[in-house]
């Protein structure tokens, strides 16, 4: 079993973004690590404290995890971070190496993990 991260910023606290950025987070970290939605076991999600208007777990509801345990909870409100911000952990079945797992950070997330970027 491994661990993908990804995180990715919201323009405004509206559902109908909050389902289309995390769909698109969904979709590049299946993508970027060649897994298919069947290697997934669980997520956790996580939101920053500004955002209230939905469920992170909506939008992957909506990706197409109807059958994936989905968890939710609120980010940590420290101050001076980064707004706006769904996290996700994502929990996959496969013996790939740790170090070639591509965590995704998008739309402004980027900053969050500056380490990680090309």
């Amino acid at each position: 079993m491994r661990g993908v991260r990804g995180a990715v910023c919201l323009q405004a606290d509206d559902p109908a973004e909050m389902r289309e950025a995390v769909s698109e987070l969904l979709g590049a970290m299946l993508e970027r690590n060649q897994i298919t939605a069947e290697d997934v076991v669980s997520l956790i999600l996580t939101a920053t404290p500004d955002l209230v208007s939905a469920f992170p777990a909506a939008g992957a509801r909506d990706f197409g995890f109807v059958d994936v345990p989905l968890l939710c909870a609120q980010e940590i409100n420290v101050e001076g971070a980064l707004a706006r911000v769904v996290r996700v952990l994502m929990h996959i079945d496969s013996d790939r190496d740790r170090s070639s797992i591509d965590h995704v950070y998008l739309r402004g997330a980027e900053v969050l993990r500056q380490d990680l970027q090309p």
